[in-house]
């Protein structure tokens, strides 16, 4: 799978969600709907949250250094928790609080078109990014369905756009719900409940991306496809007779280490040994060109002796 970074979803998310948020905020002034207000948060949150995405890409991309020989790949990572842990805390436990308080001190909504108006234009807009996010995951998704895409995927970028558009979305539904309810019964009650859904989507959401970026930063191997092609292009039959055992590693989404003690034929010249590393490692590179740091150890491989 290629680890792609998404960014046109980034920036179709963020230029979406600043202009959701000014309409959700200038919405709440004049109607003082609770779900608007935390709707508004949240997609200010969202707007931060690109930011970081975009910030991480690109401190991504510094040259390694003595400190850290293999770079600085996984700062995708690191933002990519961060996201989690802001959409955790400002957009979900604010919007908890927001619709606790909301039902425990319920008040009508006023000028209720500034709401309905500003939620079908975000509804409009979130449904533009989401596309977006779409088109650019289906790209490098291929067989995979959602799930699995936002499990294996090694670019945190496209997992957490989706997540937070689709739950953007999803919550938009539920503001517009609580709304339309209180304004029929005339009950505040109901924009507050309205608020507590969102709160409780958005921190189940943040959950997830939390436990996935997390997984990535712990170091995940390579996809068990590219793990084949390894194997396979390791192998030459002759010098290389087999794979003894094997590591890889993500060093970053497009940055993968392979650790691996080979068999070779035990009278072979220590130059015959070189020429055949190097020609496995120049196999590796042309299967999958994402393996850039390789190491390579012979050995003589010996079957167990049989009892």
């Amino acid at each position: 799978m290629s680890a792609s970074g998404g960014t046109k979803a980034i920036v179709a998310a963020l230029g979406a969600n600043l202009a959701i948020a000014a309409a959700k905020f200038v919405a709440f002034a004049f109607s003082g709907s609770s779900s608007m207000l935390a709707e508004g948060v949240h997609s200010l949150a969202d707007s931060g949250n690109q930011g970081l995405l975009l910030l991480g890409g690109k401190k991504a991309k510094r040259e390694a250094t003595p400190e850290h020989p293999f770079g600085y790949g996984r700062e995708r990572y690191i933002y990519g928790f961060l996201v989690s842990i802001v959409l955790f805390t400002i957009g979900g436990v604010f919007a908890l609080y927001e619709g606790y308080e909301k039902i425990k001190h319920p008040h009508e909504v006023e000028h209720w078109y500034w709401p309905v108006g500003v939620l079908v234009f975000a509804i409009i807009a979130e449904g533009f990014s989401f596309r977006t996010a779409i088109n650019e995951s289906n790209e490098i998704r291929g067989e995979l369905s959602w799930s699995q895409f936002v499990r294996r995927a090694k670019a945190p970028e496209l997992p957490v756009v989706l997540l937070e558009d689709f739950g953007a979305l999803i919550g938009l539904v539920l503001a517009l719900g609580g709304v339309g309810i209180a304004l029929l019964t005339g009950d505040g009650v109901w924009d507050g409940i309205g608020t507590l859904c969102i709160g409780v989507l958005l921190v189940l959401i943040a959950l997830v991306l939390a436990a996935e970026t997390k997984s990535l930063l712990l170091g995940e191997a390579a996809d068990v496809n590219e793990v084949a092609k390894i194997r396979e292009a390791v192998v030459d039959g002759e010098t290389v007779t087999r794979v003894i055992h094997m590591r890889t590693l993500h060093l970053g989404p497009e940055e993968l280490l392979v650790a691996a003690k080979i068999a070779v034929q035990h009278d072979d010249t220590a130059a015959e040994v070189a020429r055949a590393i190097d020609a496995a490692e120049a196999r590796i590179r042309e299967a999958v060109p994402i393996a850039r740091v390789i190491y390579l150890e012979p050995d003589i491989f010996r079957t167990s002796p049989t009892t």
